[in-house]
């Protein structure tokens, strides 16, 4: 295999589960997913030749669901995987309500808030909002899974039996009739901030991470990296992080991510003697990583500035050190094992030419600039995407490499409306929750109760965060446990702890992503355990193993915000560089090996408690001391220097001895 070799494409029915689609149906998600393009840009510019539909903005939120949502029962079969190129016929029913249901609601929507139906709604609204209710609970199950249903159905309903509930989960009860009008009618649960988010930001990022995708910006990224990095020291572990950082960013999807770069960079390691569950670990943490990693996050980003109320460009300048150091933790454990098993790059001739590599694909990086640039200079997060696909677009059909036929854009809008349908229904799943904590007034007991049970520590706090937004990781999409956390527990963090706003909802965001790379589930690494051939627990260990830095990194910024640069330039600097070495001192015992300093492996007798003390005098270097910490940060320096020192001497005499043994 050579990295000239085209990127393999995944069928979409096979990544997704979704049918199949031919014929007429095949076009039903296109011209949605164009309807919606040109809906929002409408709007967005308000340029008023759709004001029909988007003169109120709620009526342009309905206007969202009802394009995509219905979709949901068309895309995504009832059960298990179907090969049919058609929905069945009850499915067609389910489609024909869905789109009956939303449609109804945008053609009231304007008499929704004149009227003020959510406190007075007649009896025909009422009907049809518990028909909306039922019609969106079922588009979660089908594009979410069974677990994330469950969760949101019970918590839908929990209003209705709330001044029944034990003491720490009890709330203000409403009827069967008032549950329903709130869920449908607020501004609160399913049209609340999630999907005024992803109406109002989400939609241009993700149409401009498909248009990336589609005109060959994942192969130029790949063929970029193997071009730099591919002949140096397990060069092309070390071009899964840069290639699979920036496609994690674009299309901000763990799995795709994965099952895109992975097919060409996982076989590419294993050709260099990495191993099979080794190399699918690497892969599923740069994935995992590239997700978290500015200057585009994810749909859960641009969800947590609107939970924060800033601009979208203020989490991806936060979030530039947390994500630095995480690359750099995977980046030296990679080193570290090519050096202590001595692999070699890839022969210079298997490498694509960086010079012809950049002639192709130089406007990639110019659409990156000028995203950036209209990102973070000028602050016009909701248009820049549009901006950017723009210019995109007519570089590559004037350019003779990559240009579009009719195919391409027919499939440019169907995985567009794949990505619209599945997370508008997911985000109305989870905006019922929302709404259900919201009407009873239980989000708000819930943050006294966890400050309770943590008894007023801060510390214990965090840990009883992480391990919630661990678990709820496993059992929904990363999205959905980030946004009833933010609702939850942040509060919590925040007012009980005392801490930095910003840096509660990344430390949320980062947990909650914790799962893609951590067994039992691990689906992440399991993906790229399929695409390598390897034990999928054994893939899950060694991506725990390689991403280790991730565990800890949220507790350093959320302890002291200057690691996401809320803080002085001076004090910046420095508590990243403490930072920086903690990490090199971690990641490099990880793999029993340190640059610059060499095998921590040569003493069998001595191996493991000199790794154990590096790894702890690493921690001792990155953890910000006082405050919540109970040790001073001078506490924590001689720790650092008591276990660091004396085991970096001994490892640099016995490297040193060892080569004048062999020199000898």
């Amino acid at each position: 295999m050579t990295t000239n070799a085209p990127v393999e494409e995944r069928d979409t029915a096979e990544v997704s589960g979704i049918r199949p689609l031919a014929g007429a149906w095949a076009w039903l998600p296109r011209l949605a997913a164009l309807a919606l393009t040109l809906i929002t840009l409408d709007y967005l510019l308000n340029l008023g030749f759709l004001s029909v539909i988007t003169s109120v903005e709620s009526q342009f939120f309905y206007t969202v669901v009802a394009l995509m949502l219905p979709l949901a029962y068309v895309l995504w079969p009832a059960w298990g995987a179907s090969q049919r190129t058609s929905p069945p016929w009850y499915d067609v029913i389910l489609f024909l309500v869905a789109v009956g249901t939303c449609g109804f609601f945008v053609y009231h929507a304007t008499a929704i808030v004149d009227y003020g139906w959510e406190y007075a709604a007649p009896g025909y609204a009422t009907v049809m909002s518990f028909v909306f209710w039922a019609v969106v609970l079922e588009a979660t199950r089908r594009a979410g899974g069974l677990p994330i249903a469950i969760i949101v159905g019970l918590a839908s309903i929990y209003p209705i039996f709330a001044d029944m509930m034990p003491g720490p989960i009890q709330g203000f009860p409403s009827s069967w009739s008032q549950t329903a009008i709130y869920h449908a009618l607020s501004r609160e649960s399913i049209m609340g901030i999630p999907l005024q988010a992803f109406a109002n930001l989400v939609i241009g990022f993700l149409l401009f991470g498909v248009a990336l995708q589609k005109t060959g910006g994942g192969k130029f990224f790949i063929n970029l990296a193997f071009a730099l990095l591919g002949h140096v020291r397990g060069g092309p572990a070390k071009v899964s992080i840069f290639s699979s950082g920036l496609m994690g960013s674009m299309s901000g999807s763990v799995i795709t991510n994965v099952l895109t770069t992975g097919v060409l960079s996982i076989p590419a390691m294993r050709r260099v003697g990495i191993g099979k569950s080794y190399a699918a670990g690497v892969e599923a943490c740069a994935s995992t990583g590239g997700v978290l990693m500015p200057p585009v996050m994810g749909a859960t980003a641009f969800i947590m500035a609107s939970f924060l109320n800033i601009p979208y460009s203020e989490i991806a300048l936060a979030a530039v050190v947390p994500s630095v150091l995480y690359f750099a933790g995977l980046f030296i454990q990679i080193d570290a094992y090519a050096a202590r098993h001595d692999l070699r790059g890839l022969p210079q001739e298997d490498l694509p030419s960086l010079k012809q590599t950049l002639k192709e694909g130089w406007y990639f990086i110019f659409v990156f600039v000028l995203l950036i640039w209209m990102l973070f200079v000028l602050r016009r997060e909701a248009i820049a995407p549009f901006y950017a696909i723009a210019l995109l677009l007519i570089i590559n059909q004037v350019l003779p490499y990559q240009r579009w036929g009719w195919a391409e854009v027919k499939d440019f809008f169907f995985a567009s409306a794949k990505l619209f349908s599945e997370l508008i229904s997911i985000l109305c799943g989870v905006g019922l929750l929302i709404g259900a904590l919201s009407v009873t007034g239980l989000s708000g007991t819930i943050a006294n109760d966890l400050i309770y049970l943590a008894g007023g520590s801060t510390l214990v706090l965090l840990l009883m965060g992480a391990a919630t937004s661990f678990v709820l990781g496993i059992g929904m999409t990363v999205t959905a446990a980030y946004i009833f956390l933010a609702v939850a527990l942040a509060p919590a963090l925040i007012n009980g702890g005392g801490l930095n706003a910003l840096s509660v909802h990344l430390f949320i965001l980062y947990w909650g992503m914790l799962s893609y790379i951590t067994p039992p589930v691990a689906l992440g690494a399991f993906a790229a355990a399929t695409v390598a051939g390897a034990r999928p627990m054994a893939t899950g260990f060694q991506a725990m193993r390689l991403g280790s830095v991730i565990y800890f990194i949220p507790f350093l910024f959320v302890l002291n915000p200057a690691l996401i640069l809320q803080g002085s330039p001076v004090e910046i600097a420095i508590i990243f560089t403490e930072a920086m070495i903690g990490v090199l001192l971690i990641a490099g015992s990880m793999q029993g090996y340190l640059p610059g300093i060499g095998n921590l492996c040569l003493n069998r007798v001595l191996e493991w408690p000199i790794r154990l003390g590096l790894i702890v005098a690493g921690l001792a270097l990155a953890i910000p001391g006082g405050g919540p910490v109970p040790l001073a940060q001078t506490q924590l320096w001689s720790i650092a220097a008591v276990l660091g020192l004396p085991a970096l001497a001994f490892v640099v005499w016995s490297n040193r001895g060892r080569s004048t043994g062999a020199a000898t």
